[in-house]
């Protein structure tokens, strides 16, 4: 009898998963493959092959691929490599507390080219959530702020981050929700393109995101010494802004991100950063032309530039740049670097630049698909973000893990618990 085993059935996106099959003739090419349905309708899929062992069975942890989506021992591949059926887009989780994605993971006892049109020989169906039970979604409409705010279950004091993505809009929260199952206050912050707030952003106000970080640390459930921030892409430019200005951030994660303002100015009360023009590069990708940002406002050091670049050493807490070495939206890397050299020659040593080789730059929580390319909503072509399947997914699981080793070893917890 064919069988399969996939554990833990249930699980959090960011927890690994084991899969096993057995049963089958050794010595024998199989295929495994991996499928779900987003929230609106959009398929993604996945697919690699083994070869069994001479008892017929196949472990993830230890059989490589031999083709397919991926190749060699990659446990979490069939995960990685999940791609959708239509072009550039990206998985995306709205509803993280109220339902999981549905992964199907099918097994085929055979070499098989179009898994579409066979019947698996064994299947199974795991629930991979991205909220952790008692997880509480809290919509967030104060004064002028607009997100969703992430409590974890208990009375807390938490420690609290402010959540921001880039320059697309809207409100992302799947990382705040999984920064929630892992014990912290997370505010999914919007900044543009949801409710209320403008459809295009024509300047950064500053003030808007002190009043999110002055709010965090009111909470009731928040430590109340600082929070954290984390940001990727004119997210992390925003983090980095943020960390510079004001007291109340007590430390910041910079996802790809520059230490410059960029293609608009940001805006504190009286003081104004002039932001560096963008310079746009175009790539070919295979049969089909994509933007990339390689060199953002060219170069900062240059001597009409230097009031553009955010003072990061009066950043009252450390700073952790995340980058990924084949970024091919900007040259993430040069920016991190020269923000560090900028701390240090300012006497700030708490400037950390963690590079990954091979990953690119949408650095997203563990069990995150790989997302090489996506169709920008403002853009008549994708968005090339670069990276390596399995390097940058391997990059993912570790700066996740170093993120919050971060965040809890840098911001004091300056409440006790009543109870």
């Amino acid at each position: 009898m064919v069988g399969l085993t996939v554990s833990p059935e249930i699980s959090l996106m960011d927890e690994p998963v084991k899969i096993q099959a057995w049963g089958l003739p050794p010595d024998q090419v199989i295929t495994l493959a991996a499928w779900l349905k987003d929230e609106k309708g959009l398929i993604f899929h996945s697919r690699a092959f083994y070869k069994t062992d001479m008892e017929g069975k196949v472990d993830l942890e230890k059989t490589p691929a031999t083709g397919g989506d991926f190749h060699g021992v990659c446990p979490m591949g069939l995960f990685w490599a999940l791609k959708p059926k239509i072009p550039f887009k990206k998985l995306n989780k709205r509803d993280v507390v109220g339902s999981p994605f549905l992964v199907h993971i099918e097994l085929y006892s055979s070499l098989e080219l179009n898994v579409s049109e066979d019947c698996p020989a064994a299947t199974k169906v795991i629930e991979r959530w991205y909220a952790a039970p008692g997880v509480q979604r809290i919509s967030i409409r104060e004064g002028r702020i607009r997100g969703a705010l992430f409590l974890p279950p208990g009375e807390g004091p938490f420690l609290g981050i402010i959540d921001m993505f880039g320059g697309i809009g809207g409100l992302q929260v799947f990382r705040s929700s999984l920064l929630a199952s892992r014990g912290f206050a997370s505010l999914a912050l919007a900044y543009l393109a949801y409710d209320d707030l403008p459809k295009v952003l024509h300047e950064v106000d500053l003030k808007y995101f002190e009043e999110a970080a002055q709010f965090l640390c009111n909470h009731p459930k928040v430590s109340g010494d600082g929070v954290g921030v984390i940001g990727i892409c004119k997210g992390g430019e925003i983090a980095l802004a943020m960390a510079s200005f004001m007291p109340q951030v007590a430390a910041t994660v910079c996802i790809n991100g520059l230490n410059a303002a960029n293609a608009m100015n940001i805006v504190y009360g009286d003081h104004i950063i002039k932001a560096i023009p963008p310079k746009t590069e175009r790539l070919l990708s295979k049969d089909f032309w994509s933007y990339s940002y390689t060199k953002v406002g060219g170069d900062p050091r240059k001597p009409e530039f230097q009031d553009s670049i955010f003072p990061v050493e009066k950043a009252r807490g450390p700073i952790l740049f995340l980058v990924g070495s084949n970024d091919q939206h900007c040259n993430s890397l040069f920016f991190a670097t020269e923000a560090k050299s900028r701390a240090e020659k300012y006497g700030k040593k708490d400037v950390y630049v963690q590079c990954y080789p091979g990953a690119g730059h949408m650095l997203d929580p563990p069990g995150s698909p790989f997302c090489p390319l996506t169709h920008g909503q403002s853009l008549p072509v994708p968005m090339h973000w670069g990276g390596e399947l399995q390097q940058h997914c391997r990059a993912q699981e570790t700066s996740w893990k170093e993120m919050q080793e971060f965040f809890r070893k840098n911001i004091r917890c300056s409440r006790r618990n009543k109870l």
